[in-house]
Formats: structure tokens, C-alpha cells, sequence
């Protein structure tokens, strides 16, 4: 065969998948923008035309984001996902092909974008997330070679670090030893956060729909037991969530001493991933139990619900001058410095008073106070006569 045979049949080949495919693109180009406004403002019923997404459609209808489209969170027919590919023609094609899931579960590629949308409503939230320690990249935690050469990566690391990742540690980073070097097997994860909205909050949960209150509340006190209904652990063995009120506050100890706890139950979701060894103990494994002089304090008390931001923590409760006479907020503590051997979690009055707490001094009654105010008065009166 001659090569201009042979270049007149690869033409005919593609001249006749060029007539497949036009008809296809023109079809979807005229299909994917109604679909997309149906899909947009249908309230939801589109999702639900597909069986297995009647659960999350039924939970979204009584969620506190009820009156929320779904495709202000999820993206509409039109958007793309990261491998630009449309995600719900992919759907559509493996419903085609049979390929019917039991239960629908956002990919990693998807919590990363709902996360981002999340900032449209929820603005200072988000902003506080994005500046504070939970929107730690996957860079910073699993290419850190401090930490890398003293402890062996291990899938427990995705436990917290990386709820909604696709796999195990061995997928994620290479190698998992103590000798390095270490990198990321798939690099559009460097900057992505490894706790995002999603590991702490499940939006299709029920609750009241959020609304601008008329008269401003007052603000809940550092012990007071609240919580939102969103709030829930995101397991990834079983890639749902555990609800707050299905967590409960461990028992602690120092020692043979069993501490007192703050009620507030919004501590049971810090202590899934701050949590202490077996035994229980204050202050063992990544355990932060208030004790000491903070004894009895709520994680909130200090720590701000999104940013963990503590610039103003002191000063929330105490005056600027402790009983000894200090400055509360300049105590050598690691609220000031990291390096301080006094840890603010756990620091005593034994802790800086090593030869004893001095006792507070007697505050006059009222009575004596009336004697010596009317003694004074006597006084005063005679001098002026």
C-alpha cells in the first residue's frame, strides 16, 4: 500500500469519528446549560431522580442548609472538577454502564471544592479557619523532616491528617521510614489543607435554619454546654460521620486523681484527635486537659471555635494584674513563649511559688470596714472643730 493510500484511509477514519462525535458535542452543547438551570433550580428534585441520593436529598431537606441550593455547594452540570473533566456527564455515564453506587461519597477532589465554597457565606469562619493551625497543607505535615526522622508515617497520621484522603500513607507520601527523602506521590495535594470544613462539620444534618437574630444574645460562659448540630467527626474506616452527641468526654486522671472536666461537649470532638495515651493521664500523648490553675476549663474558653486564636485569652477572664502583682499576659508561660518550661495547660502556683503559695490576703468584712470608715469620720470631725 502506498503512503497516499494509506493517508486517504486515515482520513476517511477520522473524517467518520468526526461524524460521531459532532452530533454528540452539538447535543451536549445545546443539553448541558437547561440542564444546568433545571438542575439549579429544581430544589433539589434532579438529585433525587437518581435512587441512591434520596437519603442525602431527605437529610438536606431538614439540614440547616435547606434553603441553600445544592449546586451552591456542589457545583452545578457545568463545573468542572479538578481533572476538567464534568463531573456529572461521568456520573451519568456509569449509571449507563451500570455502575450504580449503594451510597454516593463526595471524592477528595470534591471536599476540596465545597470547602472553598464554604467562604461565600460563612466568610469570617472561613477566613479564621484559613489563618489558624487546622488549614495545615499536606506539605507541612507529611514533608516535615523533623518530624519525618524520629516517627514513622503511619495510616493513623490520616486519621486526623487527611480524614477525606483516598487511601493509605504508602499511597500518599514515599517512603514512610525515618531516613527520607520524603515527597508527595501526587502533587496537586502539596497546598491542599489536610482538615478541611468537612472533617468537623456534616452539612446534611438536621437543624434550625440560621437567621439573623433581633435581639443580640449573650455571649455563652467559657464552661456553659452548647453545641451546633453540624459538629460530628468524620470517620474515614467508615467514610461517614460520628454526631457530637455520640462522642463522649473521657475520664481523666492525674495520676491516681480524677480530674474535673468542663461539661462543654464540644470537647469530645477535640479529643478524637488531641487525645491522650490509654491511660488516660493529663498531659500524655497530644492530650491539652486543662489542669493546674485552669482546672475545669473548656477548650473554648481559651481557644476560638474555627482559628484556635488565644491572643486575647487572658485578658477574657483575668484583670491585667494576677494576685501576686504580675502582668497575667507577660507570666512565663508558653501563652508567651514556646520555650517556657511552664505550660499553659498545666501550670500550678507550685510551678513559680517553689517554697510555698502565699496565702491571699483577708478581705475586711463589712462590719470592721464600717468601724474603721466611722472611726475616720470622728476623727476628721475633730480636727475640724
Amino acid at each position: 500500500m502506498s503512503s497516499r493510500e494509506s493517508s486517504r484511509i486515515t482520513k476517511k477514519r477520522l473524517y467518520r469519528r468526526l461524524g460521531f462525535a459532532l452530533p454528540v458535542i452539538f447535543g451536549a452543547v445545546l443539553f448541558l446549560p437547561g440542564a444546568s438551570v433545571y438542575y439549579r433550580y429544581s430544589g433539589g428534585r434532579s438529585c433525587a431522580s437518581c435512587h441512591e441520593i434520596w437519603q442525602p436529598y431527605s437529610d438536606w431537606h431538614t439540614s440547616t442548609h435547606r434553603n441553600v441550593l445544592c449546586s451552591e455547594c456542589h457545583g452545578d452540570v457545568l463545573t468542572l472538577n479538578a481533572g476538567f473533566h464534568l463531573k456529572n456527564i461521568r456520573q451519568l455515564f456509569a449509571h449507563v454502564r451500570g455502575e450504580v453506587p449503594e451510597q454516593v461519597r463526595l471524592q477528595p477532589d470534591d471536599v476540596q471544592q465545597v470547602n472553598a465554597r464554604c467562604a461565600k457565606c460563612h466568610r469570617q469562619e472561613y477566613a479564621d479557619w484559613a489563618a489558624g493551625p487546622h488549614a495545615i497543607t499536606y506539605k507541612e505535615i507529611f514533608l516535615d523532616e523533623s518530624h519525618n526522622r524520629k516517627v514513622h508515617l503511619a495510616d493513623d497520621c490520616l486519621r486526623c491528617h487527611g480524614m477525606h484522603y483516598a487511601g493509605g500513607i504508602r499511597d500518599l507520601v514515599t517512603t514512610t521510614d525515618t531516613k527520607g527523602p520524603w515527597r508527595l506521590h501526587d502533587a496537586k495535594l502539596t497546598e491542599q489543607p489536610t482538615v478541611p470544613c468537612l472533617a468537623c462539620h456534616q452539612m446534611h444534618r438536621e437543624g434550625n435554619v440560621l437567621a439573623r437574630p433581633t435581639v443580640k444574645s449573650i455571649e455563652p460562659g467559657p464552661n456553659q454546654a452548647i453545641s451546633t448540630p453540624s459538629l460530628g467527626l468524620f470517620d474515614r474506616r467508615e467514610l461517614d460521620y460520628v454526631a457530637l452527641d455520640q462522642l463522649s468526654l473521657p475520664a481523666m486522671r492525674d495520676g491516681e486523681r480524677e480530674i474535673k472536666i468542663s461539661p462543654d461537649i464540644r470537647q469530645a470532638l477535640c479529643y478524637q484527635c488531641h487525645a491522650p495515651l490509654v491511660t488516660r493521664n493529663v498531659g500524655s500523648g497530644d492530650d491539652r486537659t486543662a489542669m493546674g490553675v485552669h482546672e475545669g476549663l473548656s477548650c473554648f474558653a481559651c481557644h476560638q471555635g474555627h482559628g484556635q486564636k488565644t491572643r486575647a485569652s487572658c485578658s477574657t477572664c483575668h484583670p491585667q494584674l494576677s494576685n501576686c502583682g504580675l502582668n497575667v499576659e507577660t507570666m512565663d508561660t508558653t501563652f508567651k513563649s514556646t520555650k517556657s518550661r511552664h505550660n499553659i495547660h498545666f501550670v500550678k502556683c507550685g510551678d513559680c511559688h517553689t517554697k510555698g503559695v502565699p496565702k491571699k490576703k483577708a478581705t475586711p468584712d463589712r462590719a470592721s470596714l464600717m468601724k474603721r470608715t466611722s472611726g475616720f469620720n470622728q476623727i476628721r470631725t475633730s480636727a475640724s472643730n
